[in-house]
Parts: structure tokens; sequence; C-alpha cells
């Protein structure tokens, strides 16, 4: 089986596995995402607008201290970049149905909490199959210290996610189940 197959195949299963955690709620995953982005002070962070059934960030990027943006795709092969989020702000239609702010302020995170469909032990992470996640960490990374924080439900863990020479991997993760730092 080829690697796409394999993506595919795991991406099936995954989208599965987080639609039935969905509905059992993410438990105490708010709670220990704040204590994580606690320690993190008021650098700039990026969350996300959840779409389908994506573990919910947006009641803890409410409370974060420091500039909070969301991402915008700037189209195919290229990454994202952010835009500033506050509670109650306008928001438009964005690439994929998710909201991006209306008004375009950008800001360059230093904190990401990403979202994906499935997770390893290694802090690999399967997202939609774009790429964006993993250029935009790349271009973040070569330009000084970045922390990634996967945020997803327990349930979407992987034995191995199928992994390429371009996949960046994450600096943690979090679930309702806890905190999982891979080895470096």
């Amino acid at each position: 089986m080829s690697l796409t197959e394999q993506k595919a195949e795991a991406r099936r299963a995954a989208f599965a596995a987080r639609k039935a955690a969905h509905a059992e709620g993410p438990g105490h995953a708010p709670e220990i995402l704040a204590e994580v982005l606690a320690g993190c002070g008021s650098a700039p962070l990026a969350g996300y607008m959840p779409i389908r059934t994506e573990i919910d960030p947006l009641p803890v990027m409410a409370r974060h201290t420091g500039p909070v943006g969301v991402p915008v795709i700037q189209g195919p092969g290229r990454p994202l970049v952010f835009h500033r989020w506050t509670p109650g702000c306008a928001m438009v239609a964005g690439e994929f149905g998710a909201l991006i702010p209306e008004a375009a302020e950008p800001i360059v995170p230093r904190i990401l909490i990403v979202p994906m469909l499935a997770f390893d032990q290694r802090g690999y992470r399967l997202g939609y199959g774009g790429g964006f996640y993993d250029r935009t960490l790349e271009m973040l990374r070569a330009s000084g210290p970045v922390i990634a924080i996967g945020y997803a439900y327990a349930a979407q863990e992987l034995p191995e996610v199928p992994i390429e020479p371009t996949d960046q991997p994450l600096d943690l993760i979090v679930t309702e189940a806890g905190i999982l730092a891979p080895a470096p």
C-alpha cells in the first residue's frame, strides 16, 4: 500500500474515532489546555475555529492574556497566516468552511494550538492532507522557537501515523486524558 493510500485509510478511521469521541464531549481537555497555556505567559497564540467534529479550543483561546490569532489559508501549497481574533469579533467564511476574522490584522504566533484527525506517541499528526500546518510550522520554526500543541480527543491516537519527510512533529499533545510530551 502506498503512503497516500495509508494516509487515506488512516483518515477514514480517524474521522470515525473523532466523531464518536466528539459525541462524548471534551471532558477535562479545556482545563488541561488552559494549564499548559498559563505557563506560556502572554506570547502570541494561534488557535483555530473548530469545524466538523474538532475539539473546541475557543473557550481557552478567549482567556489567553496575549494576542490570539486564527489561521487563514492563502492558497494551495502555501503556509498559513494568522489574523487577530477576539471573542465576538466580526467573522466571515474562509476556506473549507472555517471562519476567519473580517479585519485582516496579522499576528505571528509563537504558540500554536493545532487541530488534527489523529496523532501518535512520537508527536506526529494526521491532518486533512493539505500540508498547511507542516509548511507553517517549518516556516515559523526557522525564525525562532515555537511550541506546537496538538489538541484532540484521546480516541484519536493511532499506534503510528504514516509520515513523510515534510511532516512536522508536535511539541505536546493535549487530550482529556492528559498531556503527551513526545520524546525528542
